[in-house]
């Protein structure tokens, strides 16, 4: 793979990750969405379509990583990646991430100012709190959509953060390096796309209640930046204090499994 069907091929799978993901996320959660209220099980199935969708549009040009923990983890992996290519793998996952925010906001663009705009939501002179309110509140500055774009703790503990998003991305990476590679070693194959999203699903159902499960530092960092940017009517802050957490967790998470590849698998 050339250094530019790698980046061409993170930057696309990575914008339909967080394009369907986040779209999934804005369904349940914007008030004038036909999906609003569907619930866990709606959000962790359409995460799970997401990386089905993302891995096995760009498999053929860059192996599908879409994860810089995932990335990281291939490179420390006996016969892996070479380090060369892990900032090219990098930088077209943050991009793609960025710019798959950027196209839910137009999908929902219209949902977003209303519920931004809606009195019950942001709050007005007698107005009653909210769901989202108690949230902006309990998140220590994050803004009512947030959520919609990144991932943040129900319980603020910062051990336990780390700990949770550790775990799940172990089970991820794990799932990646002994199931997913297709014959030749070099990403995931068809088979391995839907292995690789029922694991998702599995994770966000079982691990994905602390945190959100972000198992995935530019899921996380590059929406939150587009949230930082977007012009959005009272959107509030972007819980910058919490943001190392999901990227941090995922890469130790990916080393770890990487160790646990090489002595158990390799």
């Amino acid at each position: 793979m050339s250094s530019s069907d790698i980046f061409i091929g993170e930057t696309i799978g990575t914008a339909i990750l967080i394009l369907l993901g986040g779209g999934v996320c804005a369904a349940v959660t914007l008030k004038a969405s036909k999906a609003r209220n569907a619930g866990w099980l709606a959000i962790t199935f359409g995460w799970g379509f997401a990386v089905l969708t993302a891995v096995y549009t760009s498999a053929p040009l860059s192996g599908a990583h879409l994860n810089p923990a995932v990335t990281l983890a291939l490179a420390l992996k006996k016969d892996g990646i070479p380090w060369s290519d892990v900032p090219i793998y990098w930088g077209g996952q943050l991009l793609g991430a960025m710019i798959g925010a950027a196209l839910v906001w137009i999908a929902y663009y219209g949902q977003f100012h209303a519920h931004l705009t809606d009195k019950e939501i942001v709050g007005a002179p007698g107005a009653q709190a909210t769901t989202a309110k108690a949230v902006e509140a309990q998140e220590k500055g994050a803004g009512p959509v947030l959520g919609i774009f990144s991932t943040g703790p129900e319980v603020r503990v910062a051990w336990q953060n780390v700990a949770t998003e550790v775990i799940g991305t172990i089970v991820l990476v794990l799932a990646v390096l002994t199931q997913g590679l297709n014959g030749d070693g070099k990403g995931l194959g068809t088979l391995g796309a839907l292995i690789t999203a029922l694991v998702v699903v599995s994770i966000g159902l079982s691990l994905g209640g602390p945190t959100g499960y972000a198992i995935n530092p530019a899921r996380d960092l590059g929406p939150r930046v587009v949230h930082a940017l977007l012009p959005l009517p009272n959107k509030g802050g972007s819980d910058w204090s919490y943001a190392w957490v999901p990227v941090v967790g995922p890469l130790i998470g990916g080393a770890i499994a990487a160790g646990i590849y090489n002595i158990a698998f390799a």
